[in-house]
């Protein structure tokens, strides 16, 4: 039990069409809060999830020493579409084919509106697909949100990356289980324990393995490490995996009718001071990627996480010392009053 107040509930939004075409039957929402509220409605900070996790699975940082102090922010949890616990394929026939980061801000938005009475965000905090949907908040509702914590992420997915959730995707979709439409008669477990093991090569750097930080009590060779990773994934539903891994592919704040594809335009558009983290060593979301970025923000700064833990310095649940980066980001950055020009090439 938490010594700060908590809600969870459960949004339905109806049939919901969504941007590449199709409509999720039915679409619902699950969310949680922590903290309280303030009068003026002007503490709530967005945490929204990241790739197969559930908020469950993502809230270990919020507590009064952790990176979001739920005595002083309203934070709110939304689970994405595909994870799980929000409406995804896996217990949804007709699920459509592609469910973007642009229709799950869009879902988010009328949850907080009619849910919570929510129309403004004092920041939106996301690591990783996180991060995809928080750089979608600041380009799609710049008049919304204030601040924005950009965690090792990007506003499109650059091709290295989509080269890995390509590979990822092919993995499961080569399974003999696989229906050839995203759907599979039975779990196929061997090509999840696939699917772990080759995450096991990008999620963490290659400096990371060159210090031995995976040999551990628990793991004490890169065998048994990468037996943690063969199980990684065993429990989690291949087709929400598969939907959500084509969901980071797609990963882009432009492709839109409102931006047409102009990257340019819509990180102009983007009126939040946006802190860019990423991981000095992050494979994915690289800090180059985030370069290219900032000379088209308004209000920005760069941050890279100074740690060999590549993509998983973002979510160090078992990391202090970059648990202790990522607060002090958060407490700098929502302590400037400031809203002037920030930026730091």
């Amino acid at each position: 039990m938490t010594a700060w107040p908590t809600a969870t509930g459960r949004y339905a939004l109806g049939d919901l069409p969504v941007l590449k075409g199709g409509t999720v039957p039915e679409a619902t929402l699950h969310w949680k809060t922590h903290g309280t509220l303030s009068p003026a409605r002007d503490n709530v900070i967005l945490y929204p999830t990241s790739y197969g996790a559930t908020a469950a699975e993502l809230e270990w940082l919020i507590r009064p020493d952790g990176v979001l102090d739920p005595a002083r922010w309203f934070v709110v949890q939304i689970d994405m579409f595909g994870n799980g616990v929000s409406t995804s394929p896996a217990d949804t026939p007709g699920y459509p084919s592609l469910v973007t980061a642009h229709d799950n801000v869009h879902a988010q938005r009328r949850l907080l509106r009619e849910v919570l009475g929510i129309e403004a965000l004092r920041a939106v905090y996301g690591w990783s697909m996180g991060a995809q949907q928080a750089y979608h908040w600041a380009a799609l509702f710049p008049e919304a949100v204030e601040a924005v914590f950009v965690n090792c992420g990007s506003a499109r997915t650059a091709v290295h990356n989509r080269v890995f959730t390509r590979a990822q995707m092919a993995i499961l979709e080569a399974a003999p289980e696989h229906d050839g439409r995203g759907g599979f008669s039975a779990q196929p477990v061997a090509a999840l324990r696939a699917f772990g093991r080759n995450y096991a090569g990008y999620a963490m750097s290659q400096d990371f393995y060159r210090a031995g930080l995976h040999i551990t009590p628990q793991t004490p060779d890169l065998e048994a490490y990468l037996a943690v990773w063969d199980g990684r994934f065993v429990h989690k539903k291949a087709a929400n995996l598969l939907a959500q891994m084509r969901c980071w592919n797609a990963g882009d704040i432009s492709d839109n009718p409102t931006f047409n594809g102009d990257l340019q335009a819509a990180l102009r558009a983007i009126e939040a001071r946006v802190l860019l983290m990423p991981g000095a060593t992050d494979i994915y979301f690289r800090v180059a990627d985030n370069e290219a970025e900032l000379p088209h923000l308004r209000r920005a700064e760069l941050r890279p996480i100074p740690s060999i833990w590549g993509h998983r310095a973002g979510n160090p649940m078992d990391n202090a010392e970059d648990t202790a980066f990522l607060r002090r980001c958060v407490e700098e950055w929502l302590g400037v009053q400031s809203r002037g020009v920030v930026v730091h090439p």
